[in-house]
């Protein structure tokens, strides 16, 4: 790929990142059930913005998405509202802040996984899965340092309850995403002939 392309799809990630940010995940009603029911939306408690992390790797490869990603930070961190609850350099202190800098090497792996093999839908999945993994496993990380080193922002006792909320429940709705997102990323890489 290009790097032309490449950074028109950095470009096109972070505006999905922090799009995405803001936008609630759902599902659609099984189809046999539209006719008593109509169409309904089943909220996945979670955001896109996992999704659009991977999706960039995906269609974008490597560089693009560690590109997408360290600018989704550095705009958060720098002060503009971009992560769920604002933005500004305190925000390494959250809780979640692990997470979003696992985006990075996610994003860098999903990317660099997605492009060694042929374009197969099962590649782009376990590409996506492997990515969403190193984005938990850092935020995990960083949860437990930031008990360790921050015990007032993070204690030990409260460590179990914000595993749960930050990685244990949303993993089954992100798990669904990923498989949304290597469809829609082998079909635009079909359509973009790469």
């Amino acid at each position: 790929m290009s790097a032309t392309n490449e950074f028109l799809w950095a470009i096109i990630g972070l505006l999905l990142t922090v799009f995405s940010t803001f936008v609630q995940a759902f599902v659609v009603g099984l189809p046999w059930n539209w006719e008593q029911q109509g169409v309904e939306s089943i909220p996945l408690g979670v955001t896109f913005q996992v999704g659009a992390v991977l999706l960039t790797g995906c269609v974008g490869g490597k560089n693009a998405g560690v590109l997408s990603q360290i600018a989704y930070v550095f705009l958060g961190l720098f002060g503009l509202p971009v992560f769920a609850q604002g933005g500004s350099l305190n925000y390494w202190q959250e809780p979640s802040f692990g997470y979003l800098l696992g985006f990075i090497p996610g994003a860098w792996l999903c990317g660099f996984m997605a492009f060694r093999t042929r374009r197969r839908l099962e590649c782009l999945a376990w590409s996506a899965v492997c990515g969403l993994l190193i984005i938990h496993l850092c935020g995990l990380v960083y949860l437990i340092g930031l008990s360790f080193l921050n015990p007032t922002t993070v204690s030990p006792k409260s460590l179990p309850e914000l595993i749960m909320n930050y990685s244990a429940n949303p993993l089954p709705s992100q798990l669904a995403i990923t498989c949304a997102v290597a469809v829609a990323a082998f079909i635009l890489r079909q359509l973009l002939f790469y």
